[in-house]
């Protein structure tokens, strides 16, 4: 007999409620920059979920930065920048597919 997150949950990975600011930028060389804000709603090793007033299109390619809570050394701010697709959009949810991360100190730069 499967269990409850099995036959209901097609997600391998588990989700973890964390609200944090990000940025992101759309990559996409034909339609210009676009950049915008949101804020996590939960993320796992592979996705994350954030709440935009911008309408983001599924299959988008996209870069989030967003606010790490821990530091490095206890005093370095950090930042997840993570690149990957939009998967799906609506109700003012973006849900973001991780193909790619690297954590970087608050001072790096990429998405501003």
């Amino acid at each position: 007999m499967k269990n409850r997150k099995e036959t209901n949950e097609r997600r391998a990975s588990d989700r973890f409620p964390i609200a944090r600011d990000l940025r992101y930028k759309m990559l996409s060389k034909r339609n210009g920059e676009e950049n915008g804000t949101g804020r996590t709603v939960n993320m796992s090793s592979n996705g994350v979920l954030f709440a935009t007033d911008n309408i983001l299109l599924p299959g988008r390619r996209v870069e989030v930065s967003i606010n790490w809570p821990a530091q490095l050394n206890s005093s370095v701010g950090l930042k997840l920048v993570a690149r990957g697709r939009i998967v799906r959009y609506g109700q003012g949810m973006a849900a973001m597919e991780i193909q790619q991360y690297e954590f970087r100190t608050q001072g790096s730069s990429s998405v501003q």
